[in-house]
Order: C-alpha cells, then sequence, then structure tokens
C-alpha cells in the first residue's frame, strides 16, 4: 500500500499511521506518525547524532527547513524514530536544534561571501566547513549547494558561471 502526505492507514488494533509529506532531504519524503502514540517514524528527515545531506536539485534546504518548522508547529510528538539511530524524546527539541544548526552553517556561508566576495564553492568550502573532516567534504559540498540555493532563493546571493556573491 502506498500512502501520500495526509493520508491514514488504520492498522490491526485499533491503531492509525498517517504520512506527512516533509520535502527537504528529497522532494518526495515522507514521515509517518503512529498517531496514537506520538511516534513519527523520521526516515532520512531526521537522523540521531548526524545532520541529512541536503543534495539538490532534488533537495532543497528551504523545504528541509520548513518541513522541520511545520512538524514542530503542527503536531503533537512525543518520540522520533530515525531510519539511523535509535529512538529520540522531545522531538520538538531535537528539530530546534537541527534547525539552528542549518541557520548557524547559512550565517557561516554569509560570512565566507563577505570575507571572499565572489567566489566559487571550492573556495567558500573549507571556510564554511572547517568543522568537518577534510574525508566528508565530498558530501558537505552537497549541503554547500543547498544553502547557496536558499540564499539565492531568499533574494540574498546571486551566481553566475559557478561564481556566488552576496546580492548588493
Amino acid at each position: 500500500m502506498r500512502l501520500a502526505g495526509g493520508e491514514r492507514f488504520e492498522l490491526p488494533g485499533g491503531t492509525t499511521l498517517r504520512a506527512i509529506h516533509t520535502p527537504g532531504h528529497a522532494s518526495n519524503h515522507l514521515c509517518y506518525l503512529l498517531e496514537e502514540e506520538r511516534l513519527l517514524f523520521t526516515g532520512d528527515h531526521v537522523m540521531q547524532a548526524s545532520t541529512v545531506v541536503i543534495n539538490p536539485p532534488d533537495g532543497d534546504m528551504a523545504a528541509y527547513v520548513e518541513s522541520l518548522r511545520s512538524l514542530i508547529a503542527n503536531e503533537d510528538l512525543e518520540w522520533l524514530a530515525p531510519g539511523h539511530g535509535f529512538l529520540m524524546e522531545q522531538p520538538k527539541r531535537a528539530m530546534q536544534w537541527i534547525i539552528g544548526h542549518r541557520l548557524k552553517r547559512e550565517a557561516k556561508v554569509v560570512a565566507a561571501l563577505r570575507a571572499l566576495g565572489a567566489a566559487d564553492a571550492e573556495a567558500l568550502l573549507p571556510r564554511v566547513y572547517d568543522d568537518v573532516q577534510p574525508r566528508l567534504h565530498a558530501m558537505a559540498r552537497r549541503s554547500l549547494l543547498a544553502h547557496l540555493l536558499k540564499l539565492r532563493s531568499d533574494g540574498a546571493a546571486d551566481e553566475t558561471d559557478g561564481i556566488w556573491a552576496l546580492r548588493a
């Protein structure tokens, strides 16, 4: 059986599973809420002890942050069951931490663009991800692009031939 965002499936024993569309990691990503337990199966939307790679063009940082904000605002959650890791308590606190982390990273992108002026992703990467081991920079590059695209859609940055700059 396939569930789309908002659809419910009645399970034996009187429990209900509801699909929640949570784009960001991927445009078609769904989380599943076991309503009676207030348990959200997050798949790759939230992971324990790690952040999710947002990989454009299908991954979208703005959509990811908005999906987290929507879950915080609209769902009464007791537990998160990530696709990677163990059960997590205090779901709203965990998701607020992720949003804060993403916005801090975005601020590092802006600071790097201010310091370098116009720059390509290769020049930005070691500044923005100076706290990430270089062996992980290939994955970090994907999230960097997601941040840059978000800044462009927010009207804060422009790109020409792979060179990024803050909008004047």
